[in-house]
C-alpha cells in the first residue's frame, strides 16, 4: 500500500497545470518550514484574530470569527455528503486568500504531515511553544496555556453557542493513530468517489480532530482552534492524491448525498435558527453535483464543486509539495 503514496508523487510531477495555472502555489509541510516561515504564517494568522469582522455574520467580532462561522453555519450541510471535500477546500482556499490579501503573509497554506506523527500527535512540532500552536489543554477547561495563541478569547461556539471561551485542547495519541500512513493508502486505494470520501471524511479525518481534541473534536466550531486549516489543507491533499490517480475523470466528476443528515452523532444538536440542510443554490436533487454552489458568505466569491475540482483548474492555482521533496 506504501507504494500508493509514491505513484502519486510520481504522477503529480507529470500532471501539468492547465493555461489559467502557470504558477501554482506551492503548499508544504509544516515540519519543513524554517523558523522564520513559521513565525510569519503564525503572525499572519494572528492578524486575523485581530482585524475586525466586516461582514455581520452572526456572533462574528474579527476576520478569523468570520471565517469559521463558514463552517459553523453549514456544518449539518457539509458533512457526510458529497460535497465535504470540495467545501473544505474551498474553505481553505478563502482561509489562505484571507491570509495572504490581508495580513500580508507571502507563502501558501502549510499543512500538517498527519501520517508522520500519527500516534504520537503530543510530541508533534505543531504544538510546540514558540514555533508552533502551542501544547496541550490544562485545568479544567483544557485551555491551551502556552504558544502565541494561549490567551486568544474564541467568539463563536462551542458549536452553536457564541460565547466567549478560551482555545481547547485534549490531545490524545491513541485516536490520532487515525492519520496513519496505512489508513491513507486504503483510501487511495478506492476506486471510485463514492468508497474514497467516506473512507477520507472517516479515519484520516476523524484522526486529525480527535487526535487534537477540545475544540477541534466540535464537528461545528472545530475552526476555533488554528490547526483545523492545517489538518484540513493536509486532507485536501490527500484528496489530490487521490484525484491525481486518475486526474481526467476525478476532477471533472462528483456524486455522493447531496442532503445531510438533520442528526449528526458527536455533533452539537441543530438549534431552530439554522435551517436544515435542503441541498444547495444550483444543485437541488439528492446527488452531488457539479453545479453544487459551496457558500462561502463573503469571505471569497462562492463557487461552485466543479470549479474546485481541479487545484490546478481555471479557478484554484496550488499544488502540493512531498516533504521527501525538500528533504
Amino acid at each position: 500500500m506504501a507504494q500508493i503514496s509514491k505513484l502519486v508523487a510520481c504522477i503529480a510531477l507529470v500532471c501539468s497545470a492547465s493555461a489559467a495555472c502557470t504558477n501554482p502555489g506551492k503548499r508544504r509541510a509544516w515540519h519543513t518550514f524554517s523558523d522564520d516561515e513559521k513565525l510569519e504564517y503564525i503572525n499572519a494568522e494572528l492578524c486575523l484574530m485581530e482585524t475586525p469582522a466586516r461582514l455581520d455574520l452572526p456572533g462574528a467580532k474579527t476576520r478569523f470569527d468570520e471565517l469559521q462561522a463558514i463552517h459553523q453555519l453549514q456544518a449539518y450541510a457539509t458533512h457526510f455528503v458529497g460535497a465535504f471535500l470540495p467545501f473544505h477546500r474551498m474553505m481553505m482556499h478563502a482561509h489562505e486568500s484571507a491570509l495572504r490579501n490581508e495580513c500580508n503573509y507571502t507563502g501558501y497554506q502549510p499543512y500538517w504531515y498527519e501520517q508522520q506523527d500519527a500516534g504520537k500527535f503530543s510530541s508533534s512540532v505543531l504544538l510546540d511553544e514558540t514555533h508552533g500552536f502551542g501544547g496541550d489543554g490544562v485545568g479544567d477547561e483544557g485551555c491551551i496555556a502556552t504558544g502565541p495563541f494561549a490567551n486568544y478569547t474564541n467568539s463563536l461556539g462551542p458549536g452553536y453557542e457564541n460565547t466567549e471561551h478560551c482555545i481547547n485542547r485534549a490531545v490524545n495519541d491513541r485516536i490520532s493513530t487515525g492519520s496513519a500512513q496505512a489508513n491513507v493508502d486504503a483510501c487511495l486505494a478506492m476506486t471510485t468517489f463514492d468508497a474514497a470520501w467516506p473512507c477520507i471524511e472517516g479515519r484520516p479525518h476523524s484522526g486529525g480532530h480527535g487526535g487534537v481534541g477540545g475544540q477541534m473534536l466540535n464537528g461545528v466550531s472545530s475552526p476555533g482552534d488554528p490547526l483545523f486549516y492545517l489538518h484540513h489543507t493536509w486532507l485536501d491533499k490527500v484528496f489530490w492524491d487521490w484525484q491525481a490517480l486518475d486526474r481526467p475523470t476525478r476532477t471533472t466528476t462528483i456524486n455522493g448525498t447531496n442532503i445531510g443528515p438533520d442528526f449528526i452523532p458527536g455533533f452539537p444538536a441543530r438549534p431552530s435558527h439554522i435551517p436544515l440542510p435542503t441541498g444547495a443554490d444550483g444543485d437541488p436533487g439528492t446527488t452531488t453535483t457539479l453545479g453544487h454552489v459551496l457558500n462561502m458568505y463573503g469571505n471569497s466569491p462562492n463557487k461552485t464543486v466543479g470549479d474546485v475540482l481541479d487545484i490546478q483548474g481555471n479557478y484554484l492555482c496550488y499544488e502540493y509539495v512531498e516533504p521527501e521533496a525538500e528533504s
